[in-house]
């Protein structure tokens, strides 16, 4: 930084003027005051000589002695006219004549006259620019004029005089004087500045690099204060700024992370916009949703969607709440805008949107009236038969004990059909609510799978199917609950068995893992369509009943197998060809 832009070298610019004005003025003052002092001193001594004078020559005015005194005692640079009458004028014989001053000067003077008219004393500083060049104060002269009284009632007058230019030479050591002493106190003073402007701006160039600092959030910095001054009491206040500073900023970070953490964790993607329609606040929900939908609707060329923006510009214009809906890739959102006021609440600087996906909503809904649709269907056939087959009974249809006995096992048959798919629904409903409750036992998972798979021999012999168990290791234990693990073998087995043609293979085979065991149901039979792969979970999912064998299951087993899967923190997938025959896998982690 330059001298004369610091601070230091403001100081000492204007102690240095402020002490150099001084010293001017008092310069001038003491020389006009030597001055003064020194004509003073002339006048004087030129009236007390005069007197001195006037005394001899009337002393000795009869014996010619006077004159002789007179120019022996009066010497250079002083001058005497000795006038006895206003014609006859005697002068110092060494004096110059360039220094003799003109009888008529004394004559024509206003003030000197008075001494021949008026008997005055008169002391005058006479300039005789008519003789001489005008110039300088030192040209002029110093008349001291007394009357002379020479008897017979006759009177003269005795000039005496000085020229000023003796002053000259004393005047200029007195200014020499004061200048020095001038050059000396400006020296003294530059010190005197530098040192004051050092002590009282160290500190500050403390504080400056302090208020660096605290621009650069380094909160802890702190100003040592070794004075208690004004500049001591600044550097305690700066300090204290730093502590409020730093705990204001704690405070704002605090509620930043909190508002962060907040909009982070939200459901719902929330965004602010500014009064032109800038994004300013987006969190992940709000950026995912930002992120897909130009690519549906072929308008990347605006940042949000133009339904969105519509009711950004009418909540921005009305000052109200707007509410609308958009339709994105399939997911459906409900988007709330509302205006965001300044701090005074007289004019609306920007809005925020709340955009919630009701995409899950929506498929629960559907979910719900495909549910009523399909339990009403599955139960309305059932039922109808119920109804039929007793009013046979009851009007007396049947005519044989035979016919009888054949209405009554159907009815029997549908109302076992009507209370599994109750039963079913009610397991449905306590899995999919979390009330499921597994109880773990280690279980022989060889002798477990072969159980399960001789259970159904017997069927799959009726059927002319080979149902085989192959089994990897066994006498080995695994912690499972085997009463819902063997409902989960059991369906897919009987799966496999209603979609197995005759003369057709079944394969349960089970291995371990370093992370769990691995039970598949493989099959030849008709397999499923890839296109009803994505839904064989779903809840009243059937395969087309032209590929099934037997009775029509409720479509609500695989549901339940997959809701058991996932219970015992599992995996269930599928691997289906079209007339090439499906693979269920169960996968089961170890307990950790």
């Amino acid at each position: 930084m330059r001298l004369w832009r610091s601070v230091v070298g403001k100081l000492w610019v204007t102690i240095l003027l402020l002490v150099s004005f001084v010293l001017i003025i008092l310069t001038i003052l003491l020389i006009q005051f030597f001055e003064k002092y020194h004509v003073n001193q002339i006048e004087k001594s030129l009236s007390d000589t005069a007197e001195k004078i006037s005394d001899i020559i009337e002393s000795h005015r009869n014996d010619g002695l006077g004159e002789e005194i007179v120019f022996e005692i009066v010497d250079d640079p002083m001058g005497v006219a000795i006038a006895y009458d206003k014609e006859k004028f005697h002068y110092s014989p060494n004096l110059e004549e360039s220094n003799k001053i003109p009888s008529y000067v004394f004559l024509s003077d206003n003030d000197l006259s008075k001494v021949f008219s008026e008997q005055a004393v008169i002391q005058k500083e006479l300039s005789l620019s008519e003789l001489h060049e005008s110039g300088s104060r030192f040209k002029n002269y110093i008349v001291a004029g007394v009357p002379l009284h020479l008897g017979n009632n006759e009177t003269g007058a005795i000039f005496i005089y000085q020229s000023l230019g003796v002053l000259k030479e004393t005047t200029k050591q007195t200014a020499n004087l004061i200048l020095l002493a001038a050059g000396i106190a400006i020296v003294l003073t530059t010190f005197f500045a530098f040192f004051l402007s050092t002590r009282i701006t160290a500190p500050l160039r403390k504080m400056r690099e302090a208020a660096f600092e605290l621009s650069k959030g380094n909160f802890d910095t702190r100003v040592p204060f070794l004075s208690h001054d004004e500049i001591g009491e600044l550097a305690i206040a700066f300090n204290q700024m730093g502590k409020r500073l730093k705990f204001n900023m704690n405070v704002l970070r605090q509620e930043k992370e909190q508002l962060t953490n907040i909009l982070s964790s939200m459901a719902d993607g929330v965004m602010t916009f500014s009064r032109d329609g800038t994004i300013l606040i987006t969190n992940p929900p709000a950026e995912r949703f930002l992120q897909q939908w130009p690519f549906d609707s072929g308008e990347a060329n605006y940042p949000i969607p133009a339904e969105m923006a519509e009711l950004l510009e009418h909540a921005i214009a009305d000052e109200k709440e707007q509410t609308g809906e958009l339709s994105i890739k399939g997911r459906f959102y409900v988007v709330i805008v509302s205006p965001l006021y300044t701090h005074d609440q007289k004019s609306v600087r920007g809005a925020v949107a709340v955009i919630r996906d009701m995409t899950e909503e929506r498929r629960l809904d559907k979910l719900r009236i495909d549910f009523v649709a399909n339990v009403s269907h599955e139960l309305r056939t059932p039922i109808a038969m119920l109804q039929g087959y007793s009013e046979a009974i009851i009007d007396d249809i049947a005519g044989s004990e035979e016919e009888k006995q054949e209405i009554i096992k159907i009815i029997y048959d549908e109302s076992l059909r009507i209370g599994r798919l109750v039963n079913e629904l009610l397991d449905m409903a306590r899995m999919e609510a979390g009330h499921i409750t597994l109880n773990f036992e280690d279980v022989d998972v060889g002798a477990f799978v072969d159980r399960i798979t001789s259970k159904f021999q017997t069927i799959a012999r009726e059927n002319n199917i080979e149902l085989t168990s192959n089994i990897e290791q066994k006498g080995i234990s695994f912690s499972l609950d085997p009463d819902r693990i063997e409902q989960v073998l059991t369906n897919l087995i009987d799966n496999a068995m209603r979609y197995t043609h005759e003369n057709g293979n079944i394969k349960v085979t089970q291995a371990f893992g370093k992370d769990g065991i691995t039970i598949s149901v493989e099959d030849d039979g008709t397999g499923i369509p890839e296109e009803d792969l994505p839904f064989v979970f779903e809840r009243f999912y059937k395969a087309d009943k032209a590929r099934t064998r037997g009775r029509a299951g409720t479509g609500l087993g695989l549901a339940i197998v997959k809701n058991i899967a996932d219970a015992h923190h599992g995996q269930l997938t599928v691997i289906s060809k079209l007339g090439e025959g499906t693979t269920f896998t169960l996968f089961l982690p170890s307990k950790k």
